[in-house]
């Protein structure tokens, strides 16, 4: 079984580039505060190492 991350959005996307909201958006990252559960994929890796300080990951 592939391992899981839980991702939350800590910090507000308002002032940051397209291509970073983009990325929020792609991992189903909305509103603050918002936590997903995602598979652990080198794809959703690089999307959270663009938004790293916008995110707080735990495995």
């Amino acid at each position: 079984m592939a391992a899981e991350l839980k991702v939350t959005l800590i910090k507000s996307h308002i002032g940051q580039n397209p291509s970073m909201r983009g990325c929020l958006l792609g991992l189903g990252l909305k509103k603050r505060e918002k936590t997903v559960v995602l598979q652990d994929t080198p794809e959703i890796r690089g999307m959270i190492a663009k938004v790293s300080h916008l995110v707080r990951v735990e495995e």
